[in-house]
């Protein structure tokens, strides 16, 4: 196994933020590892919280709902909407947190494309507007992606050593 793809912030437009990073992994792994909750709460959030709630109805009209916890306590929930759904491709979802840290609702759109047995996922969040998307790059949300999907990373190369393909 190669060493994973770092994580590539790019801005596509005035509204929106890529996130881009490639997997040693088969997309349906991926796409599987992104979308049931027993494997999310296994890698989704940045380093020091955990994803202590997690209820997906994967279909199209169907929430979405989160609720991470940090060491100290601290929580943060978060939920949405799924709008589109082409596994293991494509999914779109509405964004929105129960105590925003930003303003409105965000859409966001993740790709999964594969060649060479290698997945790349790109996460692109398009917010209500250029302040708001502005606003969130000057957060540590960059480096708390990063190290969610450094942990992602690590867990397709369990499950990969587990199923024996490898």
């Amino acid at each position: 196994m190669t060493k994973p793809t770092s994580l590539k912030v790019t801005t596509p437009s005035d509204r929106e933020i890529a996130l881009t990073r490639v997997f040693d992994a088969p997309r349906e792994l991926v796409f599987e590892a992104y979308t049931k909750p027993e494997l999310l709460k296994r890698w989704f959030g940045p380093v020091g919280w955990r994803l202590a709630v997690c209820e997906i109805d994967l279909r199209v009209g169907g929430n979405w709902r989160y609720l991470m916890r940090k060491d100290d306590g601290t929580e943060m929930r978060m939920s949405g909407v799924y709008r589109e759904i082409v596994a293991p491709e494509r999914i779109v979802s509405t964004e929105s947190f129960d105590d925003p840290w930003y303003e409105g609702q965000a859409v966001t759109t993740t790709t999964f494309s594969e060649a060479a047995g290698k997945t790349t996922f790109v996460c692109t969040v398009r917010y209500e507007s250029q302040k708001v998307r502005d606003a969130v790059l000057k957060t540590p949300m960059e480096s708390g992606v990063a190290s969610s999907y450094t942990r992602l990373a690590e867990l397709l190369a369990l499950l990969l050593d587990q199923s024996g393909a490898a």
